[in-house]
């Protein structure tokens, strides 16, 4: 067991010294992670950091699965009512372009096979929810219809997402169709049964929602990996249809995000960047560059004119593009999922992780450095955290 504990030890050394630059350099925590986890392995090794030992593989996983159902709750129903064909038609565009146009880039300009380029339309089709929340919340647009419209279009591109992840790459059997009577069956119940749940056996020490949760999550992870489907499939759409029960306990969300944020989420970030190859990148730089400019151009030939045609100003329709052209969560996630399941190799992984990564921070930047739509502060009252003394300055957002 000396061996085990040295090395979780070593594991959340490495996840406070990214906390610690991601707090230096004021970027999103887990953008942080994973470049650590990039110098980790290229000065240590992955095989050296345990990256493929087993109790190390499931924390990254139970990671990956919390996050992912955290991120589904983050939809807010009502707002998603009243705005679901504007939500819908341009987190639709958001979706459809890039995967195509990833896809076709891999396939037709990189000479990838045709696995690994669908896999790299994936990944790069994804938005980061936790990139456009932590800049939502920091000026305060969380508070606002139009904030909380992005982050519905936001949840559409990434179900889509998630829905092609799992189409395309799981084997179609009778396990299939188990699992996919069993999620739909999950759907339609647990919206009914959680909250009865709750009212009667919750508020108690022995945190049993968090519990009952935790089970509903692996139960279903269990029976996508049975099926050879990814975990993370079912827990973003459970946390969707959950978003109005367990999504308004601010508590409890509380409580599940210091579980995943504190535990399990920095060995899913770090472990996916001990996978990164710095020499791939180095062989290749123009496949990285080419991964990442087809992404945001696609993003910006799709979004934008989706977000005129519901009448936003040119500047609102260009910011809300720019920061549905972040990728970091869904596209790590989805990059890992093709390298641990042998459909991209190394390099390729190398190439469109680095590529998901600078996704990350080039369109946030910016978008809030030229397209701010300083006029919609205006509307957020200060004691939402609205900081109309840093929009004046000119100062950009913290990403968290």
């Amino acid at each position: 067991m000396t061996e085990v504990w040295s090395l979780a030890a070593l594991w959340f050394a490495l996840a406070l010294a990214a906390v610690l630059l991601s707090m230096l350099f004021k970027v999103a925590n887990a953008l942080s992670e994973i470049m650590v986890g990039i110098v980790a392995g290229a000065l240590i090794g992955s095989a050296a950091l345990g990256s493929d030992a087993s109790w190390i593989k499931f924390l990254a996983g139970s990671g990956a699965i919390v996050l992912t159902f955290l991120a589904g709750t983050e939809l807010d129903p009502v707002v998603f009512k009243a705005k679901w064909r504007e939500a819908t038609t341009v987190g639709a565009a958001s979706f459809a372009a890039p995967f195509l146009g990833g896809a076709a880039a891999a396939y037709y300009l990189l000479q990838w096979d045709i696995r690994a380029s669908w896999l790299a339309g994936v990944a790069l089709s994804t938005t980061s929810v936790a990139v456009v929340y932590a800049v939502m919340l920091e000026f305060g647009f969380n508070k606002t219809h139009y904030g909380k419209t992005v982050l519905a279009a936001c949840f559409i591109t990434d179900l889509f997402t998630v829905l092609a992840l799992g189409l395309i790459f799981a084997p179609f059997s009778y396990r299939t169709l188990i699992f996919a009577a069993a999620s739909l069956a999950a759907l339609l119940l647990l919206p009914k049964f959680t909250p009865r749940f709750f009212r009667r056996y919750g508020n108690r020490p022995s945190e049993i929602e968090a519990k009952y949760l935790l089970l509903v999550l692996f139960g279903l992870g269990a029976l996508a990996s049975w099926a050879d489907s990814e975990p993370v499939l079912p827990a973003y759409v459970i946390g969707t249809v959950l978003a109005g029960t367990v999504g308004r306990d601010h508590a409890l969300i509380r409580r599940l995000r210091t579980l995943a944020l504190g535990l399990l989420t920095p060995f899913y970030f770090l472990r996916a960047g001990s996978y990164v190859s710095l020499p791939a990148l180095a062989a290749a730089p123009g496949a990285f560059l080419l991964l990442l400019l087809s992404k945001i151009a696609t993003k910006c030939a799709s979004v934008y004119p989706a977000c005129r045609l519901y009448g936003s100003p040119k500047t609102e329709a260009m910011y809300t593009t720019l920061l549905m052209s972040t990728g970091l969560t869904f596209g790590s996630i989805a990059a890992l999922f093709g390298f641990s399941r042998g459909i991209i190799d190394q390099e390729q992984y190398s190439l469109l992780i680095l590529a998901v990564i600078a996704s990350a921070v080039v369109p946030t930047l910016i978008a809030n450095a030229f397209y701010l739509p300083r006029h919609l502060l205006h509307q957020v009252p200060e004691e939402t955290g609205g900081p109309a003394a840093q929009t004046v300055a000119g100062h950009a957002p913290k990403i968290k």
